[in-house]
C-alpha cells in the first residue's frame, strides 16, 4: 500500500477470493450484501437527479460498483477512486470473472489515488459520494483515512456534493461519535443496519446516509 500503509494480499480457493491485511480479512466475494446495499440505498436518494455523477471511494471487489451500474441510468457517470494500484490490477487479472466486465462500462472511470484528493479538488460536482475505503470511520488499513472521517473531511465532502446530494459511508460496526461528526458537518443523517450476506443472514454492518440540504 502507498505511504507505508502495510501489505494487502489476495488469496484464492477455487472461486472464492479474499483480500487480507495481515491476519485481518477485509473482504470476501462470498459476502457482498452490505456493499451492494451501499449503492442501492444511495441511488434511491438521488434517483430524481438528472445525469447523476457518483463517486465511489474504494474499488475492493467491485460489489458496490456493479450494484451502482445496475440501477444508474445510461447517462450517469461513475468515478471510482482506488488508492492501491494492485487492487485495480487484481480486478483486471485474477478477479476479472468476479468483476464481470464492469470496469469496461462506458460510464466508469477509474482514478488511482487517494479519494480524499478527488473530494477536496472540486465543489458541487457529485450527486453521491460512497466511501468504503476502510473497515469504518476509524483508520484500520491506513491511518490517513481518518482525515476522510474527521469533521474537516466531512465538510469537504459536503462541499463536493450538489444540492440534495448524499454522502454514504460503510462500516463494519456502529460508531456514535461518527454520527455526531456527520451532524456537526451539516448533514441530515440516517444510520441503517444491513446484513453482510445477500441472503439476509449473518453479521450486520452499518451504512450512514448523510444528505446535504440545499
Amino acid at each position: 500500500m502507498p505511504d507505508g500503509g502495510g501489505e494487502l494480499r489476495l488469496k484464492q480457493r477455487g472461486t472464492e477470493f479474499s483480500i487480507m491485511l495481515g491476519t485481518i480479512e477485509l473482504m470476501n466475494n462470498r459476502l457482498s450484501g452490505s456493499e451492494e446495499a451501499l449503492a442501492k440505498l444511495s441511488y434511491e436518494r438521488i434517483s430524481k437527479h438528472a445525469r447523476p455523477h457518483m463517486l465511489i471511494g474504494g474499488l475492493g471487489m467491485g460489489f458496490t460498483l456493479r450494484a451502482a451500474l445496475a440501477v444508474l441510468p445510461t447517462d450517469a457517470t461513475v468515478t471510482v477512486g482506488e488508492l492501491v494500484p494492485a487492487v485495480v490490477a487484481w480486478a483486471r487479472g485474477p478477479m476479472a470473472e468476479v468483476f464481470a466486465g464492469c470496469l469496461d462500462d462506458a460510464r466508469v472511470t477509474i482514478r488511482e489515488g487517494d479519494v480524499g484528493r478527488l473530494i477536496h479538488s472540486v465543489a458541487a460536482a457529485y450527486d453521491a459520494i460512497l466511501l468504503d475505503v476502510d473497515n469504518g470511520p476509524e483508520g484500520l488499513t491506513r491511518k490517513a483515512n481518518d482525515d476522510l472521517y474527521s469533521v474537516a473531511g466531512l465538510r469537504a465532502a459536503r462541499k463536493a456534493l450538489r444540492p440534495n446530494g448524499v454522502l454514504s459511508v460503510w462500516s463494519s460496526a456502529p460508531d456514535a461519535g461518527f454520527t455526531r461528526r456527520l451532524r456537526d458537518a451539516g448533514f441530515t443523517v440516517e444510520e441503517l443496519s444491513v446484513r453482510a450476506s445477500t441472503k439476509g443472514r449473518g453479521a450486520r454492518h452499518v451504512i450512514w446516509m448523510a444528505t446535504k440540504s440545499k
